[in-house]
């Protein structure tokens, strides 16, 4: 599957962004998908993960309540929803889909097999 993620950009501390992940050439609906990001000179951190039909989803502490991941099988597409963006949640954002990994893997970045290129957020303060 081929993994496209979209909708970054530079916002203020407090905005919101809606961050797209297009999937091709698979099943979708078979995939697990992550969210990660990675600040600039920093690793690759989970951010949230959602589940074949759209739930459980599961979210890292720091972003708990504030992003909101979704999907719409039937587009192809999953959705991370960013909320009272903070200046710390500037980073490269990645989607990322796997078939096979198990939920006690989920926030591992190593276990999945497909990812998309990433799309910038910029959080000014």
């Amino acid at each position: 599957v081929q993994l496209q993620a979209s909708g970054g950009g530079l916002v203020q501390a407090g905005g919101s962004l809606r961050l797209s992940c297009a999937a091709s050439g698979g099943t979708f609906r078979n995939y697990r998908v992550g969210w990660f990001r990675q600040p600039l000179g920093k690793e690759r951190e989970f951010v949230a993960f959602i589940d074949r039909s759209g739930s459980p989803t599961t979210y890292a502490d720091s972003v708990k309540g504030r992003f909101t991941a979704s999907r719409d099988n039937a587009k192809n597409a999953v959705y991370l929803a960013l909320n009272s963006l903070k200046p710390e949640d500037t980073a490269a954002y990645y989607c990322a889909a796997d078939a096979r990994i198990i939920t006690s893997q989920k926030r591992e970045a190593r276990q999945y097999d497909y990812w998309g290129q990433g799309t910038e957020v910029t959080v000014s303060s």
